[in-house]
């Protein structure tokens, strides 16, 4: 369905009636009595950190826990649980960040499986070529991927190459291009950085790193579920993406792990598990590993913590992520709107970038008192979360949330600024 553009609001009930009419035509509305917690007061901004659960979640822990762990045991490793990582994994794939089946797994954390995966790639590069001894990544990445930068090039004999980036934006090409070389091992990239919300062209700066003869590592934490994704077509070579966003895994869920098919026989991953082995439960003397994605896992799948995530992921595929893209862009569209309306003449400025199209899921807003008015919004039941300097995030996740939500936590947020002075 094609969203058509609403005329701007002029004041206060104006906004009103904006949010009134873009609830009323929003396809999408009938999602978010799906989630648990849709029917309070409380306004939720933090969606692209945790996500709320859903109804329909809540029925299948206790099946599972009643039926599956109760009733069949140990027997439920052999009946389903050991391709769990597998088949939701190629949901994952399907649904949410274009990938063939065959190519996303369900692992360990974010960080356990960036890890491995960037080790491997560095590895295997400086294995081709010993020059190759640089990872790229920007300052303003999330600070996992960065302190995990630092230790394997520590760890692995190699050196970092920093590229600064404007933090109420992002990676751009020509910053990128200027960064790598015939020295470059691995460019590590966020497709959404988590702090400005800024969205990257990962097609060109794949493309980019690629003619440096260099692999890329996408972070998708922050777009998976929310913004198109389309790992094949853009030739992709390797990512990482939570499942606690978004994907409404729950708590800690575990993340997921995309290597292109090129790619899995030559990379070897340095956590060898038993669960990567080529035959689990031989228990040979030595590891071999598996072939295609299980020689990415190491440990017991969890499956428990895998769940959660099947009920958004049907969701995603019956609402279709185009649709949830454009109406992301609506819900920060009417955010900035918003903001301008109740917040600019309060001193509160928009530390993410004015255009949808160079835009995640969530606008960082930006006052030198924003961590005090963070505090005050939690003790009122609106809930955004705070990243310095000074930003207060809004995350809008487009199934759960309403624009009559975002309207009330906006003004909310222009209380507390005005509060505080």
């Amino acid at each position: 369905m094609t969203r058509t553009a609403t005329p701007p609001a002029t004041g206060p009930d104006d906004l009103d009636r904006l949010a009134a009419r873009l609830d009323a035509a929003d396809p999408l509305a009938g999602f978010r009595d799906r989630f648990v917690g849709s029917e309070t007061s409380l306004v939720y901004f933090d969606g692209n950190s945790l996500g709320r659960p859903p109804r329909a979640t809540l029925e299948r822990w206790e099946r599972f826990g009643l039926e599956e762990w109760g009733g069949r045991l140990i027997r439920g490793w052999d009946e389903s649980w050991m391709e769990l990582p597998f088949t939701i994994g190629d949901e994952i794939g399907r649904t949410a960040i274009g990938a063939a089946s065959g190519q996303t797994v369900i692992g360990d954390s974010t960080t356990v499986l960036l890890y491995k995966l960037i080790r491997a790639a560095f590895d295997h590069q400086h294995g081709l070529d010993p020059r190759r001894v640089e990872i790229v990544v920007d300052r303003d990445n999330f600070p996992t991927d960065r302190y995990l930068v630092e230790g394997i090039a520590a760890e692995r004999g190699g050196r970092i190459r920093w590229i600064d980036v404007d933090t109420a934006a992002g990676v751009e090409a020509d910053q990128l291009r200027a960064a790598v070389g015939p020295e470059t091992a691995v460019v590590v990239l966020s497709h959404v950085a988590y702090r400005s919300g800024h969205l990257a062209d990962v097609e060109t700066l794949t493309r980019i790193s690629h003619d440096a003869g260099a692999l890329v590592l996408w972070d998708l934490c922050h777009s998976a579920g929310s913004v198109p994704v389309e790992c094949d077509a853009w030739r992709v070579d390797i990512a990482v993406g939570c499942t606690y966003k978004y994907l409404n895994g729950g708590p800690g869920s575990p993340a997921f792990a995309y290597v292109a098919h090129r790619h899995q026989a030559a990379l070897a991953q340095p956590i060898q598990g038993w669960m990567g082995a080529a035959d689990v439960f031989a228990m040979g003397p030595r590891y071999r590993p598996a072939d295609g994605m299980r020689r990415f896992l190491s440990g017991t799948p969890p499956i428990v913590g895998m769940l959660a995530m099947q009920d958004t992921l049907a969701m995603i595929a019956e609402a279709g992520i185009d649709e949830i893209r454009a109406k992301s862009i609506a819900l920060t569209e009417f955010a900035v709107e918003a903001t301008e309306e109740l917040l600019a003449p309060l001193g509160v400025g928009i530390a993410s970038p004015r255009s949808p199209a160079h835009r995640g899921g969530h606008v960082t807003l930006s006052h030198p008192r924003m961590r005090e008015v963070t505090r005050r919004l939690w003790e009122r039941d609106v809930i955004p979360d705070y990243r310095d300097p000074g930003g207060l995030r809004i995350g809008l996740s487009p199934l759960s949330t309403s624009f009559a939500e975002t309207l009330d936590g906006m003004r909310e947020i222009a209380r507390a600024v005005a509060e505080v002075g």
